[in-house]
């Protein structure tokens, strides 16, 4: 018999938490009540706001409402680079018209994705049309003025090249950053951002710890990616906003800092690059 999963269960509550980049919609978030009850879940724990990601012109709207329905709820909008071939004029219309919306607060996620391309090219957009659609995406943050928030899996050299041929906007992030420290130093050089997510505390992922110690703190933040990722010792189960924490503390001891201090840090970097105000109390 397989050994049995623990159910997670939160960490000690720690505010002000920020979640950059969650996914309210697999978490339960489907409407109103579901959106308020993930939230009062996280609030419990000392959440104060989290950024939902509607990554896919299906799930566009759905970011919005609970962007619109819950106070504690911002959101982003954009096409996975997954899906690069699924979104036509009329998706793009659409999008550009919601990333607008006052409670939107970045474009993406959107990218390159080479792992699925590989895995499975026949449901994966070509690496030409997840260019051409990143670089749309690229142009229409800087059209907005709103944070450009990045999916790379296994595509950085072409990732920088597109950026440094495009120009980056003001406020770039790597969301659930994940690369090495190569790409991390190139990261910085370029003067971006990074969300770090659950893989940073996995016991092997000590190059990505190190790559949290050498970013500078006023450009690191946390995310949970919910429904993935999440964080030791409950690695394996279903995520959602409220366990972020486990991601904070872990962090925390690794840039040397106090819980308190790190959760503090890492809220007022999401709260300067999203345009948002600091939580109160």
């Amino acid at each position: 018999m397989g050994k049995k999963r623990r159910e997670p269960v939160p960490a000690d509550p720690l505010f002000p938490l920020i979640d950059g980049h969650t996914h309210l919609d697999s978490c339960g978030g489907t409407d109103p009540d579901g959106v308020h009850a993930v939230m009062d879940r996280a609030e419990a724990v000392g959440v104060a706001a989290v950024v939902t990601v509607g990554c896919h012109v299906c799930t566009l709207d759905a970011a919005v409402m609970a962007a619109e329905t819950d106070n504690r709820v911002w959101a982003a909008v954009a096409q996975h680079p997954m899906d690069a071939h699924e979104i036509d004029d009329a998706g793009r219309e659409r999008l550009a018209d919601l990333v607008r919306h006052p409670r939107v607060v970045a474009v993406g996620e959107c990218g390159l994705d080479y792992y699925w391309l590989q895995h499975d090219p026949e449901n994966t957009a070509t690496q030409e049309q997840q260019e051409e659609l990143f670089r749309w995406h690229i142009e229409l943050a800087k059209e907005v003025d709103k944070p450009l928030m990045i999916h790379t899996r296994d595509a950085d050299e072409d990732l920088i090249r597109i950026i440094d041929e495009a120009g980056a906007p003001e406020k770039t992030i790597i969301h659930c950053f994940s690369s090495g420290l190569d790409m991390a130093h190139q990261c910085i050089d370029r003067g971006f951002y990074a969300t770090f997510g659950g893989a940073t505390t996995f016991k092997a992922n000590e190059e990505l710890r190190e790559v949290v110690r050498i970013f500078p703190r006023n450009r690191i933040m946390v995310e949970t990616d919910a429904p993935y990722l999440t964080p030791e010792p409950f690695r394996g189960s279903k995520n959602e906003p409220q366990f972020v924490a486990y991601t904070a503390y872990r962090l925390a001891e690794v840039t040397g800092l106090s819980a308190a201090e790190f959760a503090e840090l890492t809220t007022r970097n999401a709260c300067r690059v999203y345009g948002i105000p600091f939580p109160e109390k």
